[in-house]
């Protein structure tokens, strides 16, 4: 027995870590409509699962698998050229896809369906515990802590939980616990008053949990489970589909369900709105996340581009990303992706590039100027806000995008408007002269 008050070490190599890919991505359309949810560039270099692959990584997990079933062409070739482990130290970070089979022919049904799906993958590896993570959320945990308190509490399952405000509250899933930090209670996104009442979190256990925040609190899950093996295989032999709408309400009454608090920057992002407005935070003085914590790096894709070359521009809160070229522009609160092209006398003001897949060749550039065609990039003297440019979009010159006096949610043939924001779909063209 460890000392008391001590921490057991958790060996790594008892863990099996799997990224839920999520469906269709519905909310974020049209960044999904011919990418994987998990696949969404963010902060112009990353995407958004190199998030939950580095968390792991940084706590020294590396046998990954990330489960996807929808428009997951580009979210392999993101992780077969993305992560990539040596034969000495082993690991891997590999996909597994819906597939058919002679017992089932059936797509992933929620959350729990998909790893039932995969067991006979998943059970082909020694592992004491599995780890079970979206992949969509932006936030930097060291997950040997929860794995820690999971064996600690000699847990059945562990779910990771944050202090939220009311507000929140009623759109997340809510936990209930005792003074052993044991959920008692589950509900999904409660908008009863009196029952978010009986939800509440006791002030007096805030010094235990390490809250020091004064406010009203609700723990909310985050989406993040631990669980025992051979528990993990009993609470799969049903036909039940989701983790969060079944299996856990369930659970909490016949099994040791724990909740590990988590405090710290944490952000769903299954929105437009989410997407954007997280992004933007990473041009902020102080970004809630911090990208630049080398003590636990964000890894993704390496590329070997040259630096981003300004000519006489003024950026003023940016991130520009590698390989960019902007000349005469003026860019503020904007994030430039890697490989974008901004020409002279154009003004960027709250919008995300997402970038571009490759350079356009010179002789696609001339062929654009006789046809009149824009060519890869934003052109001359046009002037975007509120947007969202996705790769290898041509935006002309004199073009003015904007959502000002436009429906929350509109399609049209050259764009989108979502949440208020704009978005230019991926090789989206908006000609010359366009006033959108």
């Amino acid at each position: 027995m460890p000392p008391q008050g001590a921490r057991q070490s958790v060996n790594a190599s008892n863990v099996l870590s799997i990224i839920m890919g999520g469906g269709q991505g519905k909310r974020l359309f049209p960044l999904t409509q011919e990418r994987a949810k998990p696949a969404v560039p963010l902060a112009g270099k990353y995407r958004l699962v190199d998030i939950p692959i580095s968390n792991c990584i940084n706590s020294g997990l590396r046998r990954i698998y990330v489960l996807t079933q929808f428009n997951s062409a580009s979210l392999h070739r993101h992780i077969s050229q993305s992560y990539k482990f040596d034969h000495f130290t082993g690991g891997f970070v590999e996909i597994l896809a819906a597939e058919q089979t002679f017992a089932d022919t059936s797509w992933y049904q929620g959350t729990a369906d998909a790893v039932r799906k995969n067991l006979i993958h998943i059970l082909n590896h020694e592992f004491e515990y599995l780890l079970i993570l979206s992949g969509d959320q932006l936030y930097r945990m060291d997950f040997r802590k929860i794995i820690e308190q999971h064996v600690e509490t000699t847990a059945d399952l562990t779910i990771a939980t944050i202090p939220v405000a009311r507000p929140e509250a009623s759109a997340l899933g809510i936990m209930h616990i005792d003074s052993d930090r044991r959920i008692s209670q589950f509900v999904e996104k409660p908008k009863d008053p009196a029952l978010l009442d009986g939800l509440r979190l006791d002030r007096a256990s805030y010094p235990k949990l390490g809250i020091m925040d004064e406010r009203e609190l609700f723990l909310a899950s985050m989406g993040i489970y631990v669980f025992k093996r051979d528990v993990l295989v009993e609470m799969q032999n049903n036909t039940l589909t989701d983790f969060g709408k079944h299996i856990i309400p369930n659970a909490i009454k016949t099994h040791r369900v724990f909740s590990y608090v988590y405090q710290g920057y944490w952000e769903d992002i299954g929105t437009i709105r989410a997407f954007f407005e997280a992004n933007l935070d990473v041009t902020s003085e102080l970004p809630r996340f911090n990208f630049f914590d080398m003590s636990a790096p964000v890894f993704s894709r390496p590329r070997f581009l040259p630096g981003s070359k300004i000519n006489g521009a003024q950026i003023d809160h940016a991130v520009v990303s590698d390989g960019c070229i902007i000349n005469h522009a003026r860019i503020a609160h904007t994030i430039v992706g890697v490989r974008s092209l901004v020409d002279l006398g154009s003004e960027l003001k709250r919008v995300i590039i997402l970038g571009c897949d490759y350079y356009e060749t010179q002789s696609s550039v001339e062929e654009c100027i006789k046809s009149g065609r824009p060519r890869i990039g934003v052109g001359q003297n046009t002037r975007i806000e509120n947007a969202i440019i996705d790769k290898n979009a041509r935006i002309g010159d004199n073009v003015v995008i904007s959502p000002a006096g436009k429906p929350e949610n509109l399609d049209h043939p050259l764009y989108f408007v979502r949440d208020g924001i704009i978005i230019i779909p991926k090789n989206g063209v908006i000609p010359h002269g366009t006033v959108i």
